[in-house]
């Protein structure tokens, strides 16, 4: 994959937490994207939702944004990544084992690239499942058409249970 430097390219990211004060780590998290990644250019509501694929008693707020960058994919992962260590979040999840966290950024979309590496898959390999995704990306980017399942962003939310509720 060969992108042309400088150039500005869109990126979807999907955040959330369950820990602490959830509206003020995803807020947080929101200045760190712009300070580290891009300009945010739209931001979804917050969610509230049930934990998926662990048992806690704390639910998440969600939410998803919309960031213009000069970044590649990787640099954008590298700075969410930095994000996350720099909020508190030590480990991240490890075979799919999922715990409580005060924040999770996750690279959801990258123009309409198309990346399997060990590090990063684009676009997000469980986008299409995940209500606490979809229904705030398709605020911001419903008609937004998945590069590999060809549907919108609109599409794949009306195939799904939406989530808890809006905060």
């Amino acid at each position: 994959m060969i992108l042309e430097k400088e150039k500005k390219r869109n990126v979807y990211l999907g955040l959330g937490s369950n820990l602490g004060d959830r509206g003020e780590n995803l807020d947080n998290a929101i200045d760190y994207i712009e300070e580290r990644i891009g300009e945010v250019i739209a931001t979804s509501a917050f969610y509230i939702t049930e934990p998926v694929g662990f048992e806690s008693a704390n639910q998440f707020l969600n939410a998803a944004c919309k960031v213009e960058t000069k970044l590649t994919p990787v640099e954008v992962l590298q700075a969410t990544q930095w994000i996350e260590k720099k909020m508190g979040r030590d480990v991240k999840s490890q075979d799919q084992r999922y715990t409580d966290r005060i924040i999770d950024i996750d690279v959801l979309l990258y123009e309409d690239v198309i990346l399997d590496s060990a590090d990063l898959k684009l676009p997000h390999p469980h986008i299409q499942e995940r209500s606490f995704v979809l229904f705030p990306l398709a605020e911001i980017a419903g008609e937004y058409m998945h590069p590999i399942l060809h549907k919108t962003i609109n599409q794949l939310k009306d195939a799904i249970v939406p989530p808890t509720s809006i905060a």
